[in-house]
């Protein structure tokens, strides 16, 4: 990590777990997911009430387009990016690849940060 890094005064600082921050990797960039309260709030009203969400995840019942769903609200930028590129980038790693960043925004959600 370079000092600029550490300091946050990087151009794109790395995801912070304490913040429940991750990242997914779309069209061959790391893209950072910040679970802000407006963006839960965003995917909250697409997707339904977030502890439901936190719920049909436990029991394995998570659809695809809501792991798109929570990752397209919880991009901290999505500048040049559309939501099938999200969904295309979920297919491309696979669902076993999307589970760990699925599992830091949830654990967010259910935890604080």
């Amino acid at each position: 990590m370079t000092p600029e890094q550490v300091r946050g005064d990087a151009p794109n600082p790395p995801p912070n777990p304490l913040r429940g921050e991750a990242a997914i990797r779309i069209a061959g960039e790391a893209r950072k997911l910040r679970p802000s309260f407006t963006a839960l709030v965003a995917a909250e009203e697409e997707l339904g009430p977030l502890f439901a969400l936190v719920e049909r995840a436990g029991n394995g019942e998570l659809r695809m387009t809501e792991i798109a769903g929570l990752f397209w609200h919880c991009l901290e930028n999505r500048n040049g990016l559309t939501r099938e590129a999200v969904g295309d980038a979920i297919l491309a790693d696979g669902l076993a690849a999307s589970t760990r960043p699925l599992r830091a925004l949830l654990t967010a959600i259910l935890q604080g940060r």
